[in-house]
């Protein structure tokens, strides 16, 4: 294996031995790929920095050799898909996707297959940075006197998503490999990052994902990022996210950012969001999400299914766990557990199979006593309802716990709902 803090420095060769310069970076190209090839050599020179071919070059390690004399180098123009590995990489911060963590580069490793050099992986290691110190050989004859091997911890290219990337290609592969991340795990790194990086790597995902991680994210740093996005997009992230984290997270925006925001969402998330802040956020209605599946009264477990498959309420439930039975007036009738529908035969009516007296609260029930509700039947979900008993919304076990266990400890409970 080869290292670029072993070859930064290094004397370049030519074929008749002359010195042409010494060697200040590597470049390489194909950033999507799992290990990149090297595509030129910067070389300082008397006349500045050229960029050599790959091509040209027979060997990297022990000596920087190049196949041809230095009179006969063509003529390289780097491309700015290209990657200079110590200027973009060395002493930065980047993911492992791998770790799920933010790490920083202390060497870069590079490897020759076939006819090419390859980068292979990262040094985030105490040995990359003996490296870098020029203690290698000194500290690696001291851990051998000692029988204990070199430190070195490698990250394979493959996991890593760099965050100084502002190309597009270059952006777009971090995007990819960060985005493949549970959210938990995206907002523990964007948590870990200064906030201007923190900020660019989020608003680099794709609304979907960063819908899910907004969620994870302290409210603080949600509002940052929302605050400093473009009204457009920030409108669709919201439309995104579950009617109740949006409206949360509206709410702690100044009124003329939350306005602008609010008119530019669909007509239908809009009103959701905007009737879930007509409500106290320490009362039912302020904590209820206005996503759920029912089904109209009458029907057979069979027919109830079959109803589920073709609604967009339920599409839209991500957290289906109780189906609510209705009239046609919207007037909460019963409740069913999804899963003695799924068990029940299908000819069995929904009547036999659902709660016909549900535990209820109004709008302005305490949040505090929503969770002792929770508790005190065991349940995953309570309806929201009006003086008529039509049916607004839901509070999550989640979201009704809130206000006597700390967020980050509900964050731990697993996602039943």
């Amino acid at each position: 294996m080869i290292f670029l803090s072993e070859l930064r420095g290094k004397p370049v060769w030519d074929i008749a031995g002359e010195q042409i310069g010494k060697c200040v970076d590597l470049l390489v190209a194909d950033l999507e790929h799992p290990f990149p090839a090297v595509t030129s050599i910067a070389v300082q020179t008397s006349d500045g920095v050229r960029h050599v071919n790959i091509k040209q070059v027979g060997w990297l390690w022990p000596s920087i050799l190049l196949e041809v004399k230095a009179a006969d180098l063509l003529p390289y123009e780097p491309s700015p898909h290209e990657l200079r590995l110590a200027e973009s990489l060395l002493d930065r911060q980047i993911v492992d996707a791998e770790g799920r963590r933010v790490v920083r580069v202390n060497d870069v490793q590079i490897s020759r297959t076939e006819d090419k050099f390859i980068l292979t992986g990262v040094d985030v290691g105490f040995g990359g940075l003996i490296r870098r110190l020029g203690l290698g050989k000194p500290a690696k004859a001291v851990l051998s006197a000692l029988n204990r091997p070199t430190p070195e911890l490698i990250i394979p290219w493959e996991d890593v998503a760099p965050l100084q990337m502002q190309e597009p290609l270059r952006l777009r592969v971090s995007r990819e490999k960060i985005g493949r991340l549970h959210p938990a795990d995206i907002a523990a790194i964007v948590s870990d990052l200064p906030p201007q990086t923190g900020q660019a790597l989020i608003e680099a995902l794709d609304d979907e994902t960063l819908a899910d991680a907004m969620a994870e994210i302290p409210e603080e740093m949600q509002v940052a990022v929302l605050s400093n996005m473009e009204p457009e997009r920030a409108a669709d992230i919201l439309e995104e996210m579950a009617p109740d984290e949006a409206a949360d997270l509206v709410a702690e925006l100044p009124a003329e950012k939350s306005s602008a925001i609010l008119g530019l969402m669909e007509d239908e998330e809009s009103e959701d969001v905007q009737q879930l802040l007509a409500y106290p956020e320490n009362r039912a209605g302020g904590i209820m999400t206005t996503e759920f599946a029912t089904v109209p009264e009458g029907l057979t477990a069979g027919e109830a299914l079959d109803w589920l498959r073709s609604s967009e309420e339920a599409q839209e439930d991500e957290n289906l766990y109780y189906v609510y039975v209705v009239d046609h007036q919207g007037s909460l009738k019963g409740v069913i557990n999804l899963r003695d529908l799924v068990l029940a035969p299908p000819q069995t009516p929904v009547a036999e199979l659902m709660h016909a007296d549900p535990i209820t609260v109004d709008p302005l029930t305490p949040q505090t006593e929503v969770a002792h509700l929770v508790a005190k039947y065991d349940l995953l979900a309570v309806p929201v309802v009006d003086e008529n008993n039509v049916l607004l919304g839901i509070v999550t076990v989640d979201d009704a716990i809130d206000a006597v266990l700390p967020t980050a400890w509900k964050k731990r409970l697993p996602r039943f709902f």
